[in-house]
């Protein structure tokens, strides 16, 4: 396999906010697209990334490859990338060789891991909230409510959605009405509403660096679907258990 990459951001800013979140992943390698599922340790959060062939400048994949990968490693060789770089990534010996290419030639290899993992099924999930918006308005949301509590709540009605968190004695709410860039459509006409963690949604919603909109999709005290999408280049999704209350 041969691929190089224009814009090594997509890979790049990915795979940072995928290291976040998983140490070690397999990535698989198909004629169409780079593709990684991976849990995070604690079973807590899935991550789906897709970096789509056409994003590439050359992509030559005859079949497909599995290559495991330790995330931390490949994220201090791809921060290393400039934004006029060539990136090139090629299979040489069981490493993987990455090069940069533009006033200069750089090039590095990484070790292919052994990783004993089941292969990661992607839940067929149905929603009864789904909301369409800037991806700033949920990066701003989950900063104010971080500052008050471990944990907000999303509360979801016809044309609206609210962001509550509670703390031992401060509260946040977060309002966001429907408009022309924020769709909010709920099934039925009951209220929507379920409990997340703080710490991963912050690690979430860098996704924000890959695409400008987040589609937000969740039910009562159901796991939490954020999608973020770039057309004909990379789409990062990520799915989180809810929070269930034991009161």
């Amino acid at each position: 396999m041969r691929l190089t990459l224009a814009e090594p951001k997509y890979l790049k800013d990915s795979v940072s906010i995928i290291s976040e979140l998983v140490n070690e992943a397999t990535f698989k390698i198909t004629p169409n697209a780079i593709e990684l599922v991976a849990m995070d340790p604690a079973n807590v959060a899935m991550v789906m990334f897709k970096l789509l062939s056409s994003c590439f400048t050359e992509y030559d994949v005859k079949d497909n490859v599995e290559l495991a990968i330790n995330l931390n490693n490949l994220k201090q060789i791809l921060r290393r990338a400039k934004p006029d770089d060539m990136l090139s990534l090629e299979l040489e010996e069981n490493k993987l060789v990455l090069q940069f290419k533009s006033k200069t030639t750089r090039t590095f290899s990484l070790p292919i891991i052994e990783l004993d993992e089941k292969e990661q099924k992607i839940p067929d999930l149905k929603f009864n909230a789904v909301i369409k918006a800037p991806a700033s308005l949920l990066n701003e949301a989950v900063e104010d409510v971080d500052i008050v509590a471990e944990s907000l709540t999303l509360e979801a009605e016809s044309g609206k959605l609210n962001v509550v968190a509670e703390g031992d004695l401060s509260k946040a709410k977060i309002e966001i009405k429907a408009s022309d860039e924020i769709t909010i459509n709920v099934a039925g006409s009951a209220k929507v509403r379920s409990k997340y963690s703080v710490e991963y949604l912050k690690k979430m919603v860098d996704g924000s660096k890959l695409a400008d909109e987040v589609h937000i999709h969740f039910s009562d005290d159901y796991p939490l679907k954020l999608e973020y999408k770039s057309v004909d280049k990379v789409l990062l999704a990520f799915i989180l258990a809810p929070r269930v209350e034991n009161d």
